[in-house]
């Protein structure tokens, strides 16, 4: 078998690639997003959604649980909706360079809370003082979409981060976040400010830590480019 027949870890590729595809962590995601989304609206009340958001003065406060809480919760069914759609979309290079074994779904899962949580406290300690409050994983699936431009880069194993492929998505990316931000007119946000600024962090924080997060993954040998 010559080296176009392999994949860039050694394993066979398959002859035809399914329509869909995507890793079981992805799709344990997705439905996890839209079931605990379901929940809130059936049992969670306004006040405690509200009391498990994020926000500069919540983490003046001491609740700084409401980095990981805002994370699992969702403003409108649009908003849950296109999460899902985009972790479906920006994931599965991620998960399976992780590797879809147990150890490879912990750490996928682990990769995902801490670039929410960066960029939940990038948004915080922008508005250090505000009581403007942020919730949802676009923050951690930003931090998704910065790993995968990684990989982008690298063809199926980690790329440079200084990489072509990575500088033009982190720009792309900015402006993006940046327009959203000051027009205020995203699809789906039903009205609802954006937090940019977790999703810029989450990306970052994407960009910065898939590298080690392989590592814990024991993905070392395998998945590294120079």
């Amino acid at each position: 078998m010559d080296q176009s027949e392999t994949q860039p870890w050694g394993r066979p590729r398959p002859e035809r690639e399914p329509m869909f595809n995507a890793p079981w962590t992805i799709v344990v995601l997705c439905v996890g997003l839209i079931a605990l989304y379901g929940a809130q609206t059936l049992f969670v009340p306004d006040a405690v959604v509200v009391h498990y958001s994020v926000s500069g003065a919540a983490l003046l406060g001491g609740r700084w649980q409401t980095l990981v809480t805002s994370l699992f919760l969702h403003g409108s069914w649009p908003h849950v909706l296109m999460n899902s759609v985009a972790a479906l979309a920006f994931g599965p290079p991620v998960a399976r360079l992780m590797g879809l074994n147990l150890r490879g779904a912990a750490v996928f899962f682990l990769f995902y809370l801490v670039c929410g949580v960066v960029g939940m406290l990038g948004f915080a300690l922008t508005t250090p003082h505000d009581a403007e409050a942020a919730i949802g994983a676009s923050g951690a699936i930003s931090g998704l979409l910065g790993a995968a431009s990684r990989i982008i880069q690298g063809r199926g194993r980690i790329g440079p981060m200084f990489g072509r492929t990575v500088i033009g998505m982190a720009v792309a990316w900015a402006i993006v976040n940046v327009a959203l931000g000051v027009s205020g007119l995203t699809p789906g946000a039903m009205g609802m400010p954006v937090a940019w600024q977790a999703h810029l962090a989450g990306y970052l924080a994407g960009v910065l830590l898939v590298g080690p997060f392989a590592r814990l993954a024991g993905r070392t040998d395998s998945v590294f480019t120079q």
